[in-house]
């Protein structure tokens, strides 16, 4: 590694604009890499610095970049729930399929963290699958049932799922609803809201794809 790839890298997560333009104008490579695997534009995406992902996407930066913990620049955004860096790397071409560890979506962990806003924006302005099943056999509404806290920001990720087409019925490894999960853990607000959506839908339940 250079002194210019650790000048960008180091000016991707402070924010340092400048610093990251300069960083490249001298030769930085994009796509370097700190210790543990982590590149300029995955280092702006974690700590949500816009203007430096834009500036990393303009230059070429691979929204897909993998670290040592499978995450890349485009799955931290479910995690942080980043609207504006969601939209900064969407000119990039993402990969909506991209799994992390976990075998999720980046939909998924933004639901289970309930992070409303960007689920609106995600499931609004790609193509990601809102029944994407990881590698727990969970989806996304299961993950926002499971392991929300069944307040107002995940009853509100519940109903943007089920809008976007969730299947209410999709059950997990063992064959436990949404709805079981959420009458077994008291969230009368989110039964109501799958309750409701089972009637709609009026199906046989089918298991994990």
């Amino acid at each position: 590694m250079t002194a210019n790839d650790r000048r960008l890298l180091t000016a991707a997560h402070t924010g340092d604009l400048d610093a990251a333009r300069a960083a490249l104008a001298e030769g930085a490579n994009v796509e370097a890499r700190d210790p543990d695997g982590r590149t300029a534009l995955l280092l702006a995406a974690l700590a949500d610095r816009v203007p430096v992902a834009e500036l990393l996407v303009a230059a070429g930066a691979d929204p897909d970049a993998q670290d040592a913990r499978e995450d890349s620049p485009w799955l931290v955004t479910g995690v942080t729930g980043s609207v504006p860096m969601m939209r900064a790397l969407l000119p990039a071409g993402p990969d909506f399929g991209l799994t992390n560890r976990f075998g999720g979506v980046s939909l998924i962990p933004a639901a289970e963290r309930g992070h409303a806003g960007y689920v609106r924006a995600v499931l609004a302005e790609t193509d990601i699958d809102v029944d994407h099943v990881n590698r727990l056999g969970w989806t996304a509404l299961l993950e926002a049932v499971i392991l929300g806290d069944g307040g107002r920001a995940h009853a509100e990720v519940v109903r943007l799922l089920l809008a976007a087409g969730a299947s209410p019925r999709l059950a997990d490894a063992e064959g436990v609803t949404p709805l079981r999960h959420a009458e077994r853990r008291g969230f009368d607000v989110l039964a109501a809201l799958l309750r409701e959506a089972e009637a709609r839908t009026g199906h046989e339940s089918g298991g994990p794809r």
